[in-house]
């Protein structure tokens, strides 16, 4: 019996699905509160804040949900470590980038940047401590046993 999808895909969606939403209501609140604080710029401040701390978090489980994909087929190990190492690499790179970038943005709130960045990335820390711990996954899944020989 050849299983297609892993056990492991509806937690990933899950998590993604409800980071989305928590990461959400973050930018909502970001947004409320930069507005109150120092205007316009403080509520864009906020919503960009938010979006780096859900957005960065999100790309590793988007990118072992897309891997995921081969599982079953011989090359299955080398296609998942190389999209999830490389998805790594890649969003290392790109933090570094959109961090240089946002913080040469004279309107940018810094106080207020930083503040939705720590928020989100929290709530997305949260969402993936309580999707696992509420999931049920067995200890050993995904393994098909041999079949035995009755007539042995």
């Amino acid at each position: 019996m050849n299983q297609k999808t892993l056990s492991s895909t509806p937690i990933l969606r899950a998590a993604l699905t409800w980071g989305l939403i928590v990461g959400a209501v973050v930018a909502v609140v970001a947004a409320v509160a930069g507005a109150v604080v120092a205007g316009p710029e403080g509520a864009w401040s906020g919503v960009i804040g938010a979006a780096v701390g859900v957005i960065f978090p999100a790309l590793t489980a988007l990118s072992i949900l897309i891997a995921n994909r081969w599982y079953g087929q011989d090359t299955f190990l080398p296609i998942y470590f190389g999209i999830v190492m490389g998805g790594w690499v890649v969003k290392f790179a790109l933090v570094l980038v959109a961090l240089l970038v946002i913080s040469r943005i004279e309107w940018i709130v810094s106080p207020m940047f930083f503040f939705a960045l720590v928020a989100a990335a929290i709530g997305a820390i949260t969402v993936d401590l309580v999707v696992m711990a509420r999931m049920r996954l067995p200890h050993v899944s995904d393994t098909t046993l041999p079949e035995m020989n009755p007539e042995v």
